[in-house]
């Protein structure tokens, strides 16, 4: 069996779509890993016009004339394999169910970066509902991928250390650095079989399900730091909103304050400071983005505010 001992002696096909997946092909790319192509979701429909624009894994893989397949379902569409010498799949937030006939097709395997400790969080929003229950740390996972959801042999972990300041958009930064170094730490290992792995205790997996529209709405009558979570979690995109006078008004950053009891959603608020009353106390918001405007800072926000104090978040 051949022994590899350099980066550039294997070739990857990779599949990811968001921009935190582009920003790790990014990393690989400008790091000399061979990725001889990409697989994302079609390209979709954005903006008031509904221009057809690719996600940011294909702009990322055209930059590099790297081929490109977007099929619709990949489970019913994965003839583009033919087309394709890789010796290994990696797979880094790409949306899809990858069916076994693709699972099956790299001599070497299909690797997966999931943004948990495993097997915490499996499935689609590891990292909101981590930063959502208040937890302390998370990190990422390299992984055989399996048919069964996050459900392979764990070969490495990084961990990621979560301070009250991270949100979803610093999170997600984090976890591209993370993604990286337990990759390029461990791929040469994995490669020439030296990586046993280990199978995940099935009686410590956790769900992490897709955060639903309805999910992004605040229940002010919940408590501060649940509501300062959740707000994290959201934060920047796609933001946890209330109303204010029928617009929705997006929290994008917030504080916990005191201890305090009274009307469910009432503002208390000077020239540099806006406070909104939960369910067992008061909840500073620092920067919020009203409907139709752009996001701000509090005192931005309350310059373009008048008699604020009295009125009710709803």
């Amino acid at each position: 069996m051949e022994k590899f001992t350099e980066k550039t002696q294997f070739s990857i096909l990779y599949m990811g779509t968001p921009d935190i997946s582009a920003r790790l092909l990014s990393k690989l790319l400008n790091n000399g890993y061979n990725v001889i192509g990409v697989v994302c979701n079609p390209d979709k429909e954005t903006g008031r016009k509904r221009v057809l624009t690719p996600c940011p894994v294909k702009q990322v893989a055209l930059e590099h004339n790297i081929p490109v397949y977007s099929p619709v379902k990949i489970r019913l569409d994965h003839d583009f394999l033919s087309d394709i010498s890789a010796d290994l799949i990696l797979t880094f937030s790409y949306g899809q169910i990858v069916p076994k006939a693709v699972l099956d097709f790299p001599k070497y395997g299909c690797l997966n970066l999931h943004g948990s400790l495993l097997p915490a969080y499996r499935g689609a929003a590891p990292m909101q509902r981590a930063l959502l229950n208040g937890d302390k740390e998370t990190g990422v996972t390299l992984m055989e991928m399996v048919e069964a959801m996050d459900a392979g042999r764990m070969y490495a972990k990084q961990i990621i250390p979560l301070t009250p300041e991270d949100n979803y958009t610093s999170l997600c930064a984090k976890m591209v650095e993370a993604a990286y170094r337990v990759f390029a730490e461990n791929i040469l290992p994995y490669m020439n079989g030296e990586l046993p792995g280990a199978m995940q205790d099935e009686s410590l997996v956790t769900i992490a399900k897709k955060i639903k529209p309805e999910e992004e709405k605040l229940d002010l009558s919940d408590t501060r730091e649940h509501l300062f979570n959740k707000i994290r979690a959201l934060s920047l995109t796609p933001g946890a909103y209330v109303y204010l006078e029928g617009k929705k008004l997006k929290i994008l950053s917030a504080a916990i304050e005191e201890e305090a009891a009274g009307e469910v959603g009432s503002l208390r608020s000077d020239k540099k400071h806006l406070s909104v009353l939960v369910g067992d106390g008061y909840l500073g918001l620092t920067s919020v983005q009203l409907e139709g405007k752009k996001a701000m800072d509090i005192v931005s926000f309350l310059h373009g505010q008048h008699e604020i104090t009295g009125k009710k978040l709803s």
